[in-house]
């Protein structure tokens, strides 16, 4: 999100009737996996092809209605990934951050919740059967947290698609902060992180 400001959750939630807000959840699992039988894939990261051609994580608008952040965002990831979504025990534990729109007065909440990759795999196959299938979400795909030889395949030309809002801010604090890549690789690559 252009221009938006980052607040502190009691902030976010203070703000008044008149913000709409957003959660959003990235949702990971430890992957043992080789690509090429010799680079460590470390994590699986998902996100999703929106509707509008843009890369984010799953959620959308919520109605503090809903009880809460939480069931919001647990009711948005059923709608557009599937019944196996609707069983993440996502908790207020799981908040990572909050970025205050200025243009649409939206509050943006991001999540990270790290599953098993049984849940995980389970996640994506249930994905293709969601409500929301097809219509706001055309699919999912895993983050590649690896760089390749030549510098740019890999996460580096992966971070050159379009994301939606503050998405791409996230991935990477994210990727910083729950240590899902390897320490100083993405500075080492020249990867911009997050002011």
């Amino acid at each position: 999100m252009a221009g938006a400001r980052k607040l502190e959750l009691q902030d976010a939630l203070a703000l008044g009737p008149g913000w709409r807000h957003a959660c959003h959840a990235l949702l990971y699992a430890p992957d043992p996996g080789l690509l090429f039988g010799r680079i460590p894939l470390r994590y699986a990261v998902l996100m999703q092809m929106r509707f509008d051609g843009r890369l984010g994580f799953p959620g959308g608008l919520v109605n503090l209605q809903d009880g809460s952040l939480e069931a919001g965002l647990r009711r948005e990831l059923s709608e557009e990934l599937g019944e196996a979504a609707a069983h993440v025990p996502l908790e207020r534990a799981d908040y990572r951050s909050s970025h205050a729109a200025p243009g649409p007065r939206v509050v943006a909440h991001f999540y990270a919740k790290q599953l098993t990759l049984e849940q995980l795999l389970a996640v994506e196959k249930g994905a293709p059967r969601a409500k929301d299938h097809g219509l706001e979400v055309l699919g999912l795909v895993r983050v590649p947290l690896y760089t390749l030889r030549d510098g740019v395949g890999g996460l580096p030309a992966f971070l050159e698609n379009s994301f939606i809002g503050a998405a791409k801010e996230q991935l990477l604090e994210a990727l910083q902060d729950l240590e899902l890549v390897e320490p100083g690789s993405l500075t080492a690559h020249k990867i911009s992180l997050p002011h």
